[in-house]
C-alpha cells in the first residue's frame, strides 16, 4: 500500500508539471523596429537593344557573287560586305558615258552653226531668225549634254550598289542568303550591330516615375539616374549604366512609362535582343523596416504582432511603402521603438501573452544579405 501511495504521488506530480508546462506562455522572437536610411531597388523588365542595329538590304537587282564577311563576324565601318554581279551595270554605265560624249560633241557642232550663222547675220546674208534658231539648237544641245551628264552619274550610282559595304562599326548578324542567290530590290542580306554601347528599355509605373524624378530633383548629387542590370543568369552586369531619357506619355493600357539606359559594352558582352531587369536604386532617409515574417493579412490589410512590456500581443494595422527583399518599408502605422512578433505568428491570438525572446534588427538585416 505505501508503494502505491508513492506511486500515485509521482503520477500527480507529472501530471501537474505537464499542466503547468502547458498553461506557460511560448517564447517567440521578438524584434525592436529602429529608423534607418536604406536604399530601395526596384527591378523593372528590361529590352536590351543595340545603339544602332540596321538592316543591309539590296538596292538592285542580280544575283549575289560574293560574300565577304561571316555571321558574328566584327566589321569595320566601309568594309565590303557582299558584291552583287555588276556585269549588267558596266553595260549601262558604259553607254551611258558613250551617250555623253555623243551629246558633248553635238554641243561642239551647234556653238560652232551659232558662230557661223552670227557672222552671216552681221553681214546681212542671211536673217536674224537663223541666228534665234541656231542658238535654239545650241541650248538644246546643251540640255543633251546635262541629261547624259545626269544618267552617267545614275550609272555608277547603280554601280557603285553593287559593293555592299559596312555602315558602321558593328557585328554581322544572320546572312540568310548564299552566294549565287537572285535577289531584288530591297532583299535583305544582313543586319548589323553596334553594340559598343547598349540601350535598355523598362516600363515604370507613374507612382514610381513621380518617385524618381523627385528624387532627381531634391539631390542630383547623388546620380539616381544610376542603374544596374541584371543578366538572364542572375548575375550583375558589371558597368553601371544610366538612365538617358524618357518618353513623353503614358502607355494607356499599362498606366507606365518607358525610361532608357545606356551601358557601355567594352567586352561585347551584351548583344542586341537580350534580355535582363533593369534595378533602379533610391536612398529613403529614416525608413522604417518591418521583417516579412512578421505580417499578416486580414481582408487585404497588413498586420504586425505588437509586444508591451508584459509580454502580451495585439494586432496592430500598417500601411506598407515598398517591399525590399525580406522585409517592408513602412509607409504608416509604425515607427521607431515598436516591438513586434518576428517569427510563429500564425499561432498567436490577440491579446495572447508570449515570452519575448529578442532578435536585434541588424542580424535580420545581416543574414537577408
Amino acid at each position: 500500500m505505501l508503494g502505491l501511495g508513492l506511486s500515485g504521488c509521482g503520477t500527480d506530480t507529472q501530471a501537474n508539471t505537464a499542466t503547468l508546462a502547458k498553461d506557460a506562455p511560448p517564447t517567440l522572437p521578438v524584434t525592436q523596429l529602429n529608423a534607418r536610411d536604406t536604399i530601395l531597388s526596384h527591378d523593372y523588365v528590361a529590352d536590351i537593344q543595340a545603339v544602332r542595329n540596321v538592316e543591309i538590304r539590296a538596292r538592285l537587282e542580280g544575283f549575289l557573287e560574293q560574300i565577304y564577311v561571316d555571321e558574328g563576324q566584327t566589321v569595320r565601318k566601309g568594309q565590303p560586305l557582299f558584291r552583287i554581279n555588276d556585269t549588267e551595270y558596266k553595260s549601262r554605265l558604259t553607254k551611258a558615258q558613250a551617250e555623253l560624249s555623243s551629246a558633248q560633241s553635238a554641243v561642239r557642232v551647234a556653238k560652232l552653226q551659232v558662230e557661223r550663222v552670227k557672222l552671216l547675220t552681221d553681214k546681212n546674208i542671211i536673217s536674224k531668225t537663223e541666228l534665234e534658231v541656231a542658238r535654239a539648237k545650241y541650248e538644246a544641245a546643251q540640255a543633251m549634254v546635262q541629261q547624259a551628264r545626269t544618267a552617267v552619274a545614275n550609272a555608277s550610282l547603280h554601280l557603285s550598289y553593287t559593293l555592299v559595304r559596312a555602315p558602321f562599326d558593328g557585328v554581322i548578324n544572320r546572312i540568310p542568303l548564299k552566294m549565287g542567290s537572285v535577289i531584288e530590290d530591297g532583299t535583305l542580306l544582313t543586319t548589323v550591330s553596334d553594340i559598343h554601347a547598349m540601350f535598355a528599355y523598362f516600363n515604370v509605373s507613374e507612382a514610381e516615375y513621380l518617385e524618381y524624378v523627385k528624387k532627381s530633383g531634391q539631390d542630383s548629387a547623388r546620380s539616381t539616374n544610376e542603374v544596374r542590370l541584371l543578366l538572364a543568369d542572375g548575375s550583375t552586369y558589371p558597368v553601371k549604366g544610366k538612365v538617358e531619357t524618357v518618353e513623353s506619355q503614358f502607355q494607356a493600357n499599362t498606366g507606365s512609362i518607358a525610361f532608357r539606359a545606356r551601358f557601355d559594352n567594352p567586352k561585347k558582352l551584351l548583344r542586341h535582343g537580350a534580355s535582363g531587369r533593369v534595378r533602379l536604386s533610391s536612398t529613403v532617409e529614416d525608413a522604417v523596416l518591418v521583417p516579412q515574417k512578421s505580417v499578416f493579412e486580414v481582408q487585404d490589410k497588413n498586420y504586425v504582432y505588437m509586444v508591451d512590456a508584459a509580454g502580451k500581443v495585439k494586432q496592430h494595422p500598417f500601411q506598407p511603402q515598398t517591399r525590399l527583399s525580406d522585409f517592408y518599408v513602412v509607409k504608416t502605422g509604425l515607427k521607431s521603438g515598436d516591438k513586434v512578433v518576428y517569427e510563429g505568428v500564425q499561432e498567436l491570438r490577440d491579446g495572447a501573452s508570449i515570452t519575448p525572446k529578442y532578435v536585434k534588427m541588424d542580424d535580420l538585416i545581416n543574414e537577408a544579405r
